[in-house]
């Protein structure tokens, strides 16, 4: 179907509120809001854990009476890592669980029950290290399944002209959700304890799960509140990419498998994840031992990365959706450049990190590398719903499974690379290897990537869209609001 055609389905007239996808995209932001709050509050609170107390006397000495936890820094990147060792187990598996059972209740349900055990976080740490730990992985099970299940939404939901730009909003909010989680945090634990850190951010995902459940349908066809002009420009611009059968033996595992455009999404998912989960577990950690920052600003400078990053993700996004859509690039050179250019200024920003001494210019260098990787996120993260939109929600559970390991890998590699009395130069050596890998990322999604629907993917029967059975609904009224039945014409569930 061309860029002309999906146009005349616009239905311009609606008012914003009353476009049932963008309502979508701004609850799966706060979803991810909530997701990263949930996963990064723990990165806060045990610089609060470990560091020295001090209590006065009667007399008004102050005397130090040691951290509550004495963890060192292997124990502490153990732990810091646990979360991963479950979060890798349901990428795979939240992507089928989708396509059974729709994304909405799953996307929901993995965030309200980490939110839950969010809350019974502190008891449990008070308790026993290792009911720290297994708290975490469980966690990190439940929260494995979101990326890949707002895919399988977003499947249904984005058409190809928004698919950028919807995508890349949603998935913004984890970083804003980074953001508030930082400063907030810390200003918690100072205010209060850190025990504070997991209550607030717990009980805040479960009122949004409530209004999550209220307002999200699976699919448009299922909205009772949605309108005609909307339904039948999301289902015949999403015509043939919609598949009936849902069983584990229809999906074409060995097409998948054998495809260098998914191995390109894998590989970029790890390489973007290894300096975004190293700067989201060691940040404040390293501004704190190489700067002498206390808790609350190293919390405040930790979010400012993730602020650039959540600025500058939907941009990409919306940029991408408009030289797409304009035809100045096609959806394959779209990819790669953005991809490569995030890739590169990451590379950069970090190897210049390296060798500065000045905390303004490390802040500045890191804030820039995190921000500008929100372009290779809006390129690769995208990229299933180009090559195969049916399976898109696997795709990027497999690729989710590779960007996982850096998650695992990062925090103990570094507890062990940055001794219990850290140098500058051991930091170093984190930096070289998070731009390193960014490098190798940059140049193999540039050989291998892809920004068209492979056969393998398509629903040939219904594929193809000829410009004679396209309306012109940009036109159509803002109150016929319809249920699936009153659906007629040519344009179905397919």
């Amino acid at each position: 179907m061309s860029t002309n055609d999906l146009r005349k389905l616009l239905p311009s007239k609606l008012i914003f509120w009353q476009h049932r996808r963008y309502i979508l995209a701004i609850m799966a932001f706060f979803g991810f809001f909530n997701v990263y709050t949930l996963r990064s509050n723990l990165s806060i609170a045990i610089v609060a854990m470990t560091s020295d107390r001090y209590r006065t006397l009667d007399n008004g000495t102050e005397v130090n009476i040691g951290p509550e936890f004495n963890w060192n820094n292997e124990i502490q990147g153990y732990i810091l890592s646990s979360f991963f060792y479950g979060y890798i187990t349901t990428q795979l598996l939240g992507g089928y669980l989708a396509k059974l059972y729709g994304g909405k209740l799953v996307y929901g349900a993995g965030i309200a029950i980490t939110a839950t055990l969010t809350i019974v976080t502190p008891w449990l740490a008070s308790i026993n290290f290792y009911l720290l730990m297994a708290v975490r992985i469980v966690e990190g099970i439940c929260e494995g399944v979101t990326y890949p299940c707002i895919l399988a939404l977003w499947s249904k939901w984005a058409p190809p002209l928004e698919r950028s730009s919807l995508t890349t909003f949603a998935s913004s909010g984890a970083y804003f959700g980074t953001v508030i989680a930082m400063p907030l945090g810390a200003a918690l634990a100072e205010a209060f304890d850190w025990r504070s850190i997991f209550f607030f951010f717990g009980a805040v995902a479960l009122l949004w799960y409530a209004i999550w459940i209220y307002l999200v349908s699976n699919s448009p066809s299922e909205d009772s509140r949605v309108t005609k002009a909307e339904l039948n420009y999301i289902e015949t611009s999403l015509r043939g990419t919609t598949l009936k059968n849902k069983s584990l033996k229809s999906v074409p595992w060995k097409s998948i498998l054998t495809s260098k455009a998914v191995w390109a999404v894998c590989s970029s998912n790890f390489c973007e994840m290894w300096g975004f989960y190293t700067f989201l577990t060691q940040l404040p950690k390293y501004l704190k031992d190489v700067y002498g920052f206390n808790l609350g600003t190293s919390g405040f400078l930790s979010g400012l990365p993730y602020l650039a990053m959540g600025l500058m993700t939907p941009f990409a996004g919306q940029t991408a959706d408009y030289m797409i859509s304009k035809n100045y690039l096609s959806t394959t050179h779209c990819r790669k450049i953005w991809t490569f250019l995030g890739f590169i200024a990451q590379f950069g920003f970090l190897t210049t990190v390296a060798f500065v001494s000045s905390e303004i210019t490390t802040v500045i260098c890191i804030a820039l590398a995190v921000g500008i990787g929100g372009f290779a996120f809006a390129a690769y993260c995208v990229n299933p719903l180009d090559i195969a939109p049916a399976y898109a929600s696997i795709i990027i559970g497999l690729s989710n499974t590779f960007g996982t390991m850096p998650g695992i890998i990062s925090p103990i590699l570094t507890g062990y690379i940055v001794s219990d009395q850290p140098s500058v130069e051991e930091w170093r050596v984190v930096f070289f290897i998070a731009a390193g890998i960014y490098l190798f990322g940059a140049i193999f999604y540039i050989c291998f990537a892809s920004g068209e629907i492979h056969t393998w993917a398509k629903d040939s029967e219904n594929y193809e869209i000829k410009s004679n059975e396209v309306k012109d609904y940009s036109t159509c009224t803002t109150s016929n609001s319809v249920r699936p039945s009153e659906v007629s014409g040519e344009v179905k569930e397919v």
